[in-house]
């Protein structure tokens, strides 16, 4: 064998390593360099759920919080995630439908973050499969923030204060918009509420907490016989969601004879889900103070 054939060989080489190094390394999810902490779930709840590659951590959650109510993530710098999900109202927006930039609107009413941790899907319709992917939604959507994710990113890295905060977070490297979703997924995480007198009432056995009313509209809401919500809004022996996390048409996506809003049919093209939405909580039996 020449020298020319053993260089040829040994570039080959160099290269087959260079690419399967590049290829773990783009494998490898995006994990944040604290130290994770419990989301500890109050009375009434079951435990949060947290994906592998998104464990919250002090720094991670606080970064979130902080995205979440900064504008800065909308085009012209007016609208912040608690502009739509308002913990003054519940994490909600007391509006039939929210006001993005430039007072757009949009066509359906902005769910509350209350426990949405426990939501297999977000949105209305399901679109994203989680908080993380829910975050990109917002940001680009024209009637809402209006923004691209790539806008985003150049923000963030020209800000010194930003660029600090994440690098605590996630180590110091560029910003890129998958840091942004984990970090408000982490936050958003927090927002949870248990521990309500029915919780306590329930599921803490006091007797005292609730008074015979409740116990009486408890029946009621259980009864297959009487108003059987709890065939949708469910309620388990240790732990209630008030939801069964299933898509429903109860007919708000029809007026006088028209789909007005497909639902989940514009993510499945199932005509069986044509109007489908899914199923909220009871969320204003369980009111957390503003975070």
């Amino acid at each position: 064998m020449n020298s020319h054939t053993r260089f040829f060989f040994l570039l080959l080489s160099l290269a087959s390593v260079l690419l399967l190094y590049s290829q773990q390394r783009a494998a490898a999810p995006l994990l944040p360099i604290g130290k994770p902490v419990q989301i500890k779930a109050p009375l009434g709840l079951p435990p949060v759920p947290i994906p592998a590659d998104n464990p919250p951590t002090a720094e991670t959650i606080a970064l979130g919080r902080r995205l979440y109510y900064d504008p800065i993530l909308s085009i012209d710098k007016t609208v912040s995630c608690a502009t739509c999900h308002d913990p003054r109202y519940g994490f909600a927006d007391p509006k039939p439908v929210s006001e993005g930039v430039g007072k757009k609107t949009g066509t359906r009413n902005s769910p509350t973050v209350i426990n949405s941790a426990y939501f297999e899907v977000q949105f209305w319709d399901g679109r994203a499969p989680s908080l993380e992917k829910q975050a990109e939604g917002p940001v680009q959507n024209p009637v809402e923030m209006a923004n691209t994710l790539a806008e985003v990113e150049t923000r963030l890295n020209t800000d010194p204060s930003y660029r600090k905060q994440f690098a605590e977070a996630w180590g110091p490297k560029p910003i890129t918009y998958e840091m942004v979703e984990k970090s408000i997924a982490s936050f958003e995480r927090t927002v949870i509420s248990g521990n309500s007198p029915f919780d306590r009432w329930k599921y803490g056995h006091d007797a005292k907490v609730v008074d015979e009313s409740v116990k009486r509209g408890f029946t009621v809401f259980t009864s297959a016989k009487k108003g059987n919500c709890a065939v949708c809004h469910t309620i388990g022996d240790k732990y209630a969601l008030f939801t069964d996390n299933k898509f429903h048409n109860i007919g708000v996506g029809v007026d006088l004879g028209k789909f007005i809003d497909v639902g989940l049919y514009a993510v499945t093209n199932q005509e069986a889900e044509r109007a489908s939405s899914r199923r909220p909580r009871c969320a204003t039996l369980r009111k957390p103070r503003p975070t």
